[in-house]
């Protein structure tokens, strides 16, 4: 009988679980069967086949982002809309009435001050959707957009303030005035991909854009208002019900920010009600309804990690914080160590198969942020209110806040830096689900001591034991290292070691935080002189991962000034920094160190050609203790013919090789002949779309007794000084 009643009992406190649980499913399912009918609708999916011309209605769902295009080259901006009709222009065709979520792909700069709800008209192609996106297609628009009508005065006030936010922002420097946009509105246009990176590293993403921590400030800094103004519940509640409708549309309808608003409408209809706030059904609540609307917020990883986050501090941080206070820790601590601690719990599982690494320095990096994240906030927003009316008012409050801003890109720079900071874990899905059963399985064991005793022994040996071991004998960068080449995709980027922590470094890749995270890798501290061999972005557009955070003594570069996005990039990065620049002809040289570094070449100015600007790149020859090292940048058949021919065979003779033009075709063979190299390295990106190295290039460097090492199949690559003569060493990129 009390078996009976128990188990009726459990029927009773969980069947209810599983009902809910399968009504979710039947709503997600028929919500996303929805989309899936309008997305492969007759007549618009044959369309899309047909990658069809078309003139189609729009009406913007969120602010265009910028997602390519470089100084000089005409930006790249996506933008979300819904499409109301559609009309073919190839040919004889009917406008079709549809209601479908679009990708739209545009260059014209008239699509960058478009805001949210605002209806347009655009000619362009329509082309498929990447598999799994719930979009109809992507619209690659022509030219301009035909603006219909205007938007809500609230999208009109709201696009104001974040445009004198930014404003209010530029006197700010780079980093801190990047970053506190990103904080407050989510607007992320200035900010600084290297620190972008770093949060990535210190497992502080969800710091980069607006989340709901954001609106946790703001309801709460209202609560204290109305709790010091004595105000009746439902006037509170009443006050921050405009606070978060406002901030919203401030900061724009974000899957994290949604999700958030929606659980705070829960709780203020709690508070106004008189009823005790449940904040783990409205989570719940929340959630479910905001999937069901949008069934794309189950795929969005931001979304996910909201959730998630919040989960963890309804679940895990109150029992946490009171065994905390149990053991005599005050309750300030206490909150400040368990808020970090849950949410990043909660999110390693996704954090972990999303990136492929488990970050060890997250914790210690969050808790250090907590600090500085509701002042940023606050201050930011303080600055986007008045900045209508008080542009000097907005600056000095953008000023006091970018003192905590850059307090938070302080602790992620040098949170990156760990060493052994972060540790290998399989990506995708399977690992994140790997990891969720190991942190579900650890925190049920946990309940008893003797688990909690022997993991606390099992970290302490892995911190006094292993950790020591990786760090002293990782094995990178290696003893007596004579060059290194960085594995940084379709780019260069050339390292020689002058003493510890120094090096000399040859152009900078195409990503600033590759070349960062390699010059990391091997200790580099200071840069006594960056050298740039011409001013192409696969060699110039990393400058920022090179010259941020490290001591640079000077920047060398080519007397050919094409093209002038890639100089005007380098020229820009230097005098931030007040770096001086110098463009080196032949005969130039310098002693560093034990490394004299000479250019020979272009021996004169190429023109004509079939890329000018690679075949007027750097030549230079790098002389330390009788090695010959011969870096070529980009330098093609007629730069080589004719250092061949001014000066002869004997000059180009090296001990080792930096290949030109990541191993083009486009070689001379008798200029390879007379290198005669022992090791040659191939920077080069894996899988890219120019068919580098070529074939015949490596084969005829192999069959002269070359060790042919390429950077996108081994990695970075070292070439060391041994007793026996050169070796090489390499190194696996896993970030």
């Amino acid at each position: 009988m009390l078996g009976w009643q128990g188990r009726e009992r459990w029927g009773y406190r969980h069947g209810w679980t599983v009902i809910g649980v399968l009504i979710g499913v039947v709503c997600g399912s028929a919500a996303t069967s929805a989309r899936l009918i309008a997305r492969d609708a007759g007549p618009l999916a044959a369309l899309v086949r047909d990658q069809a011309t078309v003139e189609a209605d729009l009406i913007v769902r969120d602010d265009p982002r910028r997602v390519g295009g470089d100084s000089g080259r005409p930006p790249l901006y996506a933008v979300s809309a819904d499409m109301l009709t559609v009309r073919p222009l190839d040919g004889p065709g009917q406008t079709l009435r549809v209601s479908a979520r679009v990708l739209v792909l545009a260059t014209d700069p008239a699509w960058r001050p478009l805001l949210p709800g605002q209806r347009v008209t655009t000619k362009g192609r329509l082309m498929p959707a990447r598999g799994g996106d719930l979009r109809a297609g992507v619209l690659s628009a022509r030219g301009a957009p035909t603006l219909q009508g205007t938007t809500s005065w609230a999208q009109r006030a709201a696009g104001r303030l974040r445009a004198g936010l930014q404003q209010a922002c530029v006197p700010l420097p780079d980093e801190p005035g990047g970053l506190l946009p990103g904080l407050v509105v989510g607007d992320i246009s200035r900010l600084d991909p290297a620190v972008v990176d770093d949060f990535r590293t210190t497992g502080m993403t969800h710091l980069v854009a607006v989340s709901g921590s954001n609106v946790a400030i703001v309801i709460g800094a209202v609560l204290l208002a109305a709790r010091w103004a004595r105000a009746r519940p439902w006037l509170a509640a009443g006050a921050c019900g405009l606070a978060l409708a406002g901030f919203v549309i401030l900061a724009r309808p974000s899957p994290s920010v949604v999700r958030a608003a929606a659980m705070g409408a829960v709780g203020l209809l709690a508070l106004a009600t008189g009823r005790p706030r449940a904040a783990l059904p409205a989570l719940a609540t929340a959630v479910t309804v905001l999937v069901v609307v949008d069934p794309e917020l189950a795929g969005d990883a931001g979304f996910a990690l909201s959730v998630l986050a919040t989960g963890g501090l309804l679940l895990l941080a109150p029992r946490w914080r009171d065994g905390l206070r149990r053991r005599g820790v005050p309750a300030g601590v206490a909150e400040a160590v368990v808020i970090p601690a849950s949410a990043q719990v909660a999110c390693a599982p996704v954090v972990a198969g999303l990136s492929g690494g488990v970050s060890l320095v997250a914790l210690p990096a969050n808790l250090l942020a907590v600090p500085a994240i509701a002042p940023a906030t606050l201050l930011g927003i303080a600055a986007a209110v008045v900045s209508p009316v008080w542009p000097a008012g907005a600056e000095f409050a953008a000023w006091l806040g970018g003192w905590p801003a850059w307090w938070l890109v302080l602790v992620a720079r040098y949170g990156a830096r760990v060493p052994a900071g972060s540790v290998p874990w399989p990506a995708g899905v399977w690992g994140a689900l790997l990891l969720a059963a190991l942190t579900v399985a650890f925190l049920l064991a946990a309940r008893r001591r003797l688990v909690r005793r022997l993991a606390a022994v099992v970290a302490a040996a892995v911190a006094v034991g292993a950790l020591p071991v990786r760090l002293a004998a990782s094995g990178w960068p290696p003893a007596r290292m004579v060059v290194a080449v960085c594995a940084v995709g379709q780019g260069d980027a050339v390292v020689l070691p002058v003493a510890s922590g120094q090096a000399i470094v040859v152009d900078a890749g195409p990503d600033p935080p590759a070349v960062d995270h390699c010059l990391r890798r091997l200790g580099v501290r200071t840069v006594p002189l960056l050298v740039v061999t011409h001013f192409h972005l696969d060699h110039v557009g990393g400058i920022e991962g090179v010259v941020r955070g490290r001591a640079v003594g000077a920047v060398v570069t080519t007397a050919w000034h094409e093209p002038e996005f890639g100089r005007a990039l380098v020229m820009r990065s230097a005098s931030a920094r007040r770096i001086p620049v110098v463009a080196a002809h032949p005969g130039w040289a310098r002693m560093i160190g034990q490394l004299e570094v000479r250019a020979i070449g272009p021996p004169l100015p190429m023109r004509g050609t079939r890329s000018d600007a690679n075949n007027n790149s750097l030549v230079l020859t790098v002389r330390r203790e009788g090695i010959r090292i011969l870096l070529t940048g980009d330098a093609e058949v007629e730069e080589q013919q004719a250092l061949l021919e001014r000066m002869g065979s004997a000059s180009v003779r090296a001990d080792i090789l930096k290949v030109a033009h990541h191993g083009s075709s486009f070689q001379e063979p008798a200029f390879l002949d007379a290198v005669d190299p022992a090791v040659a390295l191939v920077p080069v990106g894996g899988g890219n779309r120019y068919g580098h190295p070529a074939g015949a290039v490596l084969a005829r460097l192999s069959r002269g007794g070359a060790r042919v090492l390429r950077t996108d199949v081994d990695g970075d690559v070292a070439v060391v000084e041994t007793d026996r003569g050169l070796a090489v060493v390499t190194r696996k990129v896993t970030e």
